[in-house]
């Protein structure tokens, strides 16, 4: 990702979003027949400016109803997470036409992700929605463990996630709901090396990319944030919406390896992988010991 979109969210989320809204107008103009207007800048938030309306669209342009809404989205950041947790999610979700998403981190330092890619947070833990919309956790290895271990921000995990809407995660992000008290007695996924430890917790861990249980919606490893982000807004908005997302953002996988779980995986590999981790395993069975 480019330093300058990295350091200027708010310009490439206004691009995106503006985009994105001349590729549904286009695609879609002919179904248009009534709805909710669209004031375009509505979703303006501390970490967002109002956009300015294309010449070329109509002002008094109606949207179908379900197109538009008020979401409030937490994504939580924290030393050391994955970052393609975190993009592939937040991708989907900045494309929801009047959400507002939030990075929120302890402080407004900006976070460094696992890859030494820096984050700058656009609300601290005061400062955020304290009902959200959706309230996401991304994944990692140490930072996960550091953040789970952390008093303050496991209180945090834990009382955002008891009011919002949705708790959701991917990847380990899993582990640290787990380990706020989150996931006891629901359904969830993780990473496939921490998947079978979400028992320690009291979640019933589900070998399934994506898994949904009541308001926990939870995404197995890294890449599976793409999917889990299209289900939410499928699910937020409506499969047309979606579509056009999923289209915008050219989600049609064909790996040039097709071994990207590990029921494909040689078990010599995967194997070797889950050896290799045992540590790291182990020390996520001592979270247990955090639980509140």
């Amino acid at each position: 990702m480019p330093d300058d979109l990295m350091n200027k969210p708010d310009s490439g989320l206004r691009q995106r979003r503006t985009f994105l809204r001349s590729a549904l107008v286009s695609m879609f103009a002919a179904n248009v027949v009534g709805g909710c207007r669209l004031a375009i800048g509505d979703d303006e938030t501390p970490s967002t400016t109002k956009e300015p309306l294309l010449g070329i669209h109509d002002e008094s342009m109606q949207w179908p109803p379900g197109w538009v809404g008020d979401e409030q989205i937490v994504m939580l950041l924290y030393p050391g997470f994955t970052a393609l947790d975190l993009f592939g999610p937040h991708h989907m979700f900045v494309l929801m036409m009047g959400a507002n998403v939030h990075l929120v981190a302890k402080t407004e330092t900006p976070v460094l992700t696992d890859t030494n890619v820096e984050i700058r947070p656009t609300v601290t833990f005061d400062q955020c929605p304290k009902r959200p919309t959706i309230f996401f956790v991304p994944g990692g290895t140490g930072g996960t463990l550091d953040a789970a271990k952390d008093d303050e921000t496991r209180r945090f995990v834990r009382e955002v996630g008891e009011q919002a809407d949705f708790v959701t995660s991917v990847c380990t992000g899993s582990v640290l709901l787990g380990a706020s008290g989150l996931l006891k007695g629901y359904k969830a996924t993780s990473h496939w090396i921490t998947r079978d430890l979400l028992g320690e917790f009291g979640a019933t861990p589900v070998d399934e990319r994506v898994v949904v249980d009541r308001n926990r919606i939870t995404g197995a490893g890294v890449t599976s944030g793409l999917d889990f982000g299209l289900k939410m807004v499928q699910d937020l908005r409506n499969q047309q919406y979606a579509e056009a997302v999923q289209l915008f953002a050219e989600y049609d996988p064909s790996p040039p390896i097709d071994k990207g779980s590990q029921s494909k995986a040689d078990p010599q590999i995967s194997g070797l992988l889950m050896h290799m981790h045992e540590p790291f395993r182990q020390m996520v069975r001592d979270l247990k010991a955090l639980e509140t």
